[in-house]
């Protein structure tokens, strides 16, 4: 895991960010009407997506070690897989902040960015472990 050694350094940073997100999240509902339904629903979100992905990453950087992929291509993998985890869940507090129920915003198509990032990412790792003998 030498090779890949800052991306796990660089999710194990950010996890406690989503933490404080959580607590803060939880201080602002237990404040009252601070947000909206709306506002409390993309937070919400941002914050799931945030925690989930930046657990699987962890996952993600092992397996990806042990392809045979090129250090290059596995750094631009990571690189990928760490924009998109910012992406998808920053764009639903984006959203958050500048959307309007039931419409899309800048930051739905933030979020759609992510996911297309995080879908490259996963495809790179899995041919990366089919062509692994």
């Amino acid at each position: 895991m030498n090779s890949l050694r800052i991306w796990p350094i660089l999710s194990w940073i950010a996890l406690p960010t989503v933490m404080f997100g959580g607590y803060s999240l939880l201080r602002i509902i237990n404040r009252g009407d601070v947000l909206t339904p709306f506002q409390v629903n993309c937070f919400r979100a941002g914050h799931a997506h945030a925690g989930v992905l930046l657990l699987l990453s962890l996952l993600f950087y092992i397996f990806l070690e042990r392809t045979i992929l090129s250090e290059s291509v596995r750094h631009f993998a990571c690189g990928l897989l760490f924009l998109g985890i910012l992406a998808q869940s920053g764009g639903f507090f984006l959203h958050m902040m500048l959307g309007q129920p039931n419409r899309a915003s800048i930051g739905t198509n933030v979020t759609i960015a992510g996911a297309a990032l995080l879908a490259c990412a996963v495809i790179a790792l899995v041919y990366g472990l089919i062509t692994t003998p």
